[in-house]
Formats: C-alpha cells, structure tokens, sequence
C-alpha cells in the first residue's frame, strides 16, 4: 500500500519525527554552530513543530495552572485524614517515612505514604496551610497533562497532544482530585508516566524506558498500593507482542523492569516489615499491626471480593454489598457518570478505529502500540472499577482520566488522516453523536443546572457529526469548522462541570465533582444524590460535596447521622442527628465566632473532623509540652481536627474506622499511668457503622467515661485523664 498506516501527516509530522535511536542533536562547544538562547528554544520547540505548537503547549500547561490554582484554599484542609498525616510529616522525619497520623507516631495512614511526602516536604518549607497542602497536587496536574501531551505528540502530532491534555484538564473528576489530598493525583501522574515510558519503549526497544517505567509503577505502589498494578497485564502483553527486538530480549526486559518495580516499591515495605514493631507506628487500617497484611487484605483482594476487615462498611457481599451495585453500567450511573464519562464512548470508538486503522500495519507499528497501552489500561481499570465489591468511590475514577484523553486525541487525529475513506469519516460522526447523546443524558440529570446546556450539546454535537459524515467533500475552512464545533460541544458539558468544581470547596472522606444529580448514590447503601453520605445517607442539596453523612445521615448533617428511615430508592430519608462537622477551624476557610470552622459542636463524624472552638484549642494547648498526646480520641478525623487545630500531636484511637486494635487497652492504661496523654475526646466516631467504636476502643471508651472527670470546652466534651474521679 502507498499510504504509510504509521504517519499522521494531516496532524503534524509524520512518524518518523522521532523514530527508533533518533535523538536531538547538540552542537558541541566551539563548533562553531549557533546556539539559539535556551528561552527561545523552550518558545520554540522542535524544529518541526509548526510555530503555534509550542506557545500553544505552554499556554495549556499554564492554563491548567491557573485554573486549577483558582481559589484552592476554599477547601482548607480537604481530608484532614491526610493533612493530619502531613502536619505529622512536617514536625517529625520519622512520621514522614512511616506516613503516621501524628508526630509521636501513635498509628499510621491506611496507605503507604509517597503521596504524603511531597505536601509534608512543602509544610516543613513554607509552613502548615492549605496552599502548602494542596498546591503539589496541582503541580501534579499540570505535569500528567504534560506527560499525556507529550505521549500523544510524539505520534498524532500537536494538535492531537493539545486535544488530549484538554480532555484531561478539563475532566471533573480530575479538576476535583488534583485540588485535593488523596493519594489519587500521584497515582494518576504515575500510571500516565508509565504508559508513556512503555510507548518510548515500544519506539527503540531500549530497555532504560521499560525499567523507568517497571520503577514509576513500583513508586505508584507507594502511593496507593495494589491499585497501581491494575494496568501491569495489558503493558506487559503489549510489550511482549509489539517491541522490536527479538522475543528473548524482551523478556528479558520485562524480567528486568519487573526487578525495577520490585525494588522501587518494594524497598520501603522491606523496612517497615523488618522494623521492631515495638519502635515503629502501628500499621493503620490493619488488624495485626503488618503493612503486607493491610496490602492484601483491607486495600487488596477485601476491595475486590467486599471481605474487608474493619472496613467502614461491615465487609462485602454479592452485587456490591454496600457499595452499591456492581455490573458492566457501574460507571456509567447516575452518581459516577458526571465524574469521568463524558467521552468514555468516542473513547472506545475511536480505540477501535484505531485498531482498524493499523490492523495492516507492522508488528512493531507503535502507533497501533499506543492504542494498545493507553486502551488496555483504560479497558482493564474500568472492568476493576465496574466489577469490585469492596470500598468504592467516586473519586476513584480520576485513574482513568490519564487513559481517556491520548485516546480521544490519538483516534480524533489518525480518523481525520483517513477522513477521505467513508468508515473514517462516519466513524468520526458516530463518536461524535455518541458524545452528544450522552452529553445531554449527563446534563438531564441535573435538571436545574444550566439546562440550555444540554440542547447545545445535543444539537450542536449532532449538527457537528452530519458535518463530520461529509468533511472529505467541504473544503479547508467548513472541514476544519465542523471539527472546530465537534470539539466544543464535546467539552462544553466536562467543562461546565469542572468550572463547578472548582468554585466550590471540597472537604471530608468522600467528595465528588459538578453539580448534584437526581438518583445519584452518594455513598454505600444509596441515597440521593452526589452527597457521599454513608450507607443510606440522605442527600445534602445544599452542600453536595460535604454532605458526607454516617450510616442513615440527615439531609444538612456532615457526617456523624444516626440511622433513618429507608426510602423507595434504597437509601435512607434524613431523619438523622446530623452532628460530624464541616470543617478543622483550618486556615482558608470561613471560620465562626469561636475561631473553628462553620458548623458547630466538637464531635467529629466518622468521615469528617469536628469544629475545635477557641475554648478547646486553648485548653488543648496549656501545658501541651508536659505530654506526648495533648488529647486521644476515637477514630482519625475526629483526632486530626484537634491536631491541626492545635499543632500538637493527637493519638487516633483505631485509626480512621475507629477498629484498628490500636492502642490495646492495656497500652492505653499504661500511657495515662505514665502521664503521656492529657485529654480523652467524648463522642469520638468510630466502629466501621458509626457510635463510639467497638473492641478496643469501645473498651477504652468505657474505662475513661468510668474513671476521669469531665471538663467542658466551648461545645465540646473532654475527659482530664490527670484527675481521676473521686472514690
């Protein structure tokens, strides 16, 4: 065939721009050839590159800055969960390496701490606040749309790299996470770097990229344990069958970046495992005090199979137990749709046109390899995501968002090549109809959003697509008019939703991105809306995004709810209390009289900390060097309010459930014999259902309430663990 399947001449170079063992060339010194100033070659870019691709690469990563810098502080301390670990991090090396809740190393974070460690190294430098906390995550951001950019560009050509690092930027769930302190910014920057290390691979067959790349995932490891090795099956196959080298050799590579990620990841659970238990933190989120036990129990198969042990929601069970229902339409429902699936259809269109289009193609044809990569990880992350039974979230889908955006900028790009050839060309307006359809399926559901929204891009798509179904026949400017007005309607609807996000603050365990939807889960057990509440807990329309109620929680309650009565849809009409708070009294925040965040009362729920009024903060921090604990409270949300509220260190009573065997009672007795902890937290949220925990630290609340005084502060009710009641 004369037409080379490996070229994308339409969108930029061909394939051979950076083909296998090319490098740039660098006048060596005294040669006598011009240099251009560094400034200019970074405006400049590849010789190649037409002159508006490098200024307009730049402009995205410096929008995606700006946007993603709008505003940050007006969700404080986020999860205090992680920025309780952060402060922690930033006062002692030791809790920075053990990633532990705080700094007298009590009881770790359920998760390795890599992610912690960029936000700890930025509060040690610029002191505790939420700009320090969250701005390395939106450095995070800006540099997966890089990764994914340049990936894409390598390839497809500018203009196919500038559509995809949109596509990213501009997905709601990634606005959401990458302003936020989960571990997911790192996890999603890591599998992007990845996927582009195993294409790099893929070009030369060297095996530097596919070690760097086996030593990104092993890192991703150290971020967010076993979920980083869900994309390991589909690289690994795809190097095997397409590297151009012969097949010794490449397994051979792969046994050498499967040593790397080993190493990269393996290096700190060897420490932490060989580590004197009795000098180290207690392994939160496991029931004998090991990180390969909390590996492969709690955040490894008891995800998959719902048997998580001290999980908030009671173990699993068939169909998705209290998770919600699991099936192949999973991500696609009322309160993930919004989140990421926007262009998951074309995505999947256009993975297959793809394939379509190289099938002719050499074995080692790296443009139908990168199909390759970033498909099969897409495809196997959302059989995981769809199928799991144990914890799921939400905010769990900005792992896919790396994988969704090179596909939508790879298959838009190598269609619009073929657009002359009638299957390119429908195929082309199928993805975009596809797009429209659901656009407006997603825009329907939140019916008093924006809603001319969803005719434009109902109508608008549609009218873009009969454009797309004759683009070999219009000329230049209606061609490139009919793509410019596909584009436009695709994004409008992620866009509008990021724009939401991003207005608006995000605090607690469970948040979600855009507006609220009808019928939407809101967290284990159902529930309307996008509120994340705990099983059965109701919608808060009001404060979507922290309505985060416990099991049953009221409509307006931000955590803490008692049970309530079941609606029809399954999930529980707010009848609850609604006493967790809102907030941590943490910097960036709107704050009340008192000095705490909005929101009143001192117990903190079992998905968000408490509101720590002056009082308590000043009686907290009076004579707070005397002890290694200023104060111990049940389950880590409830300590961590109290912690970055003080500065001072906090024991978390059973780590963030409230269930980890952590301190024993017997250890606890022999911290307050030996004056280490002050003040004992009443009504601290814990036990995986809600009320004061269960197991130990039921038992350690039972024994202070019999034995110590009470002291009152502010809203808030604490026990002097100095003075013991009398007889």
């Amino acid at each position: 065939m004369s037409t080379d399947l490996d070229r994308t001449a339409a969108w930029g170079p061909p394939e051979t721009a950076p083909s296998a063992r090319q490098e740039p060339v660098v006048p060596a010194p005294g040669s006598g050839e011009p240099r251009q100033p560094i400034l200019r070659r970074l405006w400049r870019g590849r010789p190649e590159d037409p002159r508006w691709a490098r200024p307009a690469f730049l402009g995205l990563l410096l929008a995606t800055l700006l946007l993603y810098l709008y505003d940050l502080s007006a969700s404080g301390y986020a999860n205090s969960f992680y920025s309780a670990a952060v402060q922690a991090g930033s006062q002692s090396w030791k809790a920075f390496f053990f990633g532990s809740l705080d700094a007298a190393n009590a009881i770790t974070v359920d998760k390795p701490p890599a992610a912690l460690w960029p936000m700890a190294l930025s509060v040690r430098i610029f002191g505790l606040s939420s700009w320090a906390i969250l701005v390395p995550e939106v450095l995070m951001a800006v540099g997966t749309v890089a990764v994914v950019h340049a990936a894409v560009r390598r390839r497809f050509g500018p203009a196919a790299a500038l559509i995809a690092g949109a596509v990213l930027a501009l997905t709601p769930v990634a606005a959401l996470m990458f302003r936020f302190n989960n571990p997911d910014a790192m996890l999603a920057l890591l599998m992007a770097v990845a996927c582009y290390l195993v294409i790099r691979a893929l070009e030369d067959g060297r095996t530097k990229w596919l070690v760097w790349a086996g030593a990104a995932i092993g890192f991703a490891f150290l971020a967010k344990t076993l979920q980083a090795f869900l994309i390991l099956p589909p690289l690994a196959v795809v190097y095997a069958v397409c590297a151009p080298v012969s097949l010794r050799k490449r397994f051979g590579q792969l046994a050498l970046a499967t040593l790397a990620l080993v190493v990269s990841g393996g290096w700190w659970v060897a420490i932490v495992e060989l580590w004197p238990a009795s000098s180290r933190p207690y392994i939160g989120g496991s029931q004998n005090n090991s990180f390969l036990e909390l590996t492969f129990g709690y955040n490894g198969l008891g995800r998959l199979n719902g048997e998580e042990t001290g999980s908030v929601g009671g173990g699993g069970g068939g169909g998705g137990g209290n998770w919600g229902e699991t099936g192949w339409d999973r991500l696609f429902g009322s309160s993930i749709g919004g989140q990421i699936t926007w262009l998951i259809p074309a995505a999947l269109i256009l993975l297959v046109a793809g394939l379509v289009a190289t099938r002719e193609a050499r074995r080692t044809s790296v443009t139908r390899g990168s199909f390759l990569v970033w498909g099969g990880a897409l495809l196997i992350t959302m059989v995981v995501f769809s199928y799991m039974q144990g914890i799921f979230h939400e905010y769990y889908t900005v792992a896919l968002a790396p994988y969704v955006a090179p596909l939508i900028g790879m298959g838009t790009a190598k269609l619009w090549e073929l657009r002359d050839r009638a299957w390119a060309s429908l195929t082309l307006a199928g993805a975009m109809t596809a797009t429209a359809v659901w656009g407006y399926v997603l825009l329907n559901r939140s019916s008093d959003y924006l809603p001319w929204l969803k005719w434009l891009v109902l109508v608008g798509g549609l009218v873009a697509a009969l454009g797309l179904v004759f683009v070999a026949r219009l000329g230049r400017r209606l061609a490139l008019g009919a793509a410019g007005a596909g584009l436009v309607a695709a994004l409008a609807g992620p866009t509008a939703y990021t724009l939401t996000t991003l207005s608006e603050g995000h605090t607690g365990s469970i948040v979600t991105a855009g507006p609220a939807v009808s019928g939407g889960r809101g967290g284990p057990g159902g529930g309307g809306g996008a509120g994340g509440g705990f099983p059965g807990g109701g919608q808060n329309q009001q404060g979507r995004q922290n309505g985060n109620g416990l099991p049953g929680g009221g409509t307006g309650g931000f955590g803490g709810g008692m049970p309530g009565q079941q609606n029809g849809d399954g999930g529980a009409q707010g009848q609850g209390q609604g006493q967790g708070q809102q907030g941590n009294g943490m910097p960036g925040g709107p704050t009340n009289g008192d000095g705490g965040r909005t929101g009143g009362g001192g117990m903190g729920g079992l998905l968000n900390g408490a509101s720590v009024t002056s009082e308590a903060r000043k009686l907290l921090e009076t004579d707070a060097d005397a002890y290694t604990w200023v104060a111990a409270a049940i389950g880590a949300q409830n300590a961590a309010s109290y912690q970055l509220a003080t500065g001072e260190p906090v024991m978390a009573i059973g780590g963030f459930n409230g269930t980890d065997p952590s301190p024993t009672p017997a250890q606890f007795k022999k911290y307050v014999e030996e004056g280490k902890i002050h003040y004992f937290v009443s009504g601290g949220t814990g036990g995986g259902m809600g009320g004061s925990g269960s197991g130990t630290s039921a038992e350690i609340t039972e024994w202070v309430e019999a034995n110590f005084e009470q002291v009152t502060a502010g809203s808030a009710t604490f026990y002097d663990l100095t003075r013991k009641v009398s007889g």
